[in-house]
């Protein structure tokens, strides 16, 4: 992580995949492994786009890679609305980790908007 501004979103989305881990380690959601698993993915590709779009050389592929990992935090606060609506998460789970994604996205948002 070159720039102090992608250091601490990357932190935070960091932080977000290992709550999204923990969270989906026990109840409901640990058995509905698609859903699960899914909740999983999009959570690391958040974190894992970010650093990769840190190291891009240029400001338009780092820009690509931000906006997948923006796309990634839209993709996890779908999944996890499913998962609460079906009775797999309960209410403070639930908002603990649309909170961080809503949160990531306008961070992430920023840094786009500072790297174009």
């Amino acid at each position: 992580m070159t720039g102090f501004k992608s250091l601490k979103i990357w932190q935070r989305a960091k932080d977000l995949a290992v709550l999204v881990y923990k969270i989906t380690d026990s109840g409901k959601i640990s058995k509905d492994f698609g859903l699960r698993d899914q909740m999983r993915r999009s959570a690391v590709s958040v974190a894992s786009n970010i650093a990769e779009g840190d190291e891009r050389k240029t400001d338009k592929e780092a820009v690509r890679f931000f906006y997948m990992a923006k796309g990634s935090a839209a993709e996890l606060r779908t999944q996890n609305t499913i998962a609460y609506e079906i009775g797999h998460l309960c209410e403070k789970d639930f908002t603990n980790i649309d909170t961080e994604c809503l949160e990531l996205g306008k961070m992430i948002g920023g840094i786009i908007r500072h790297r174009q």
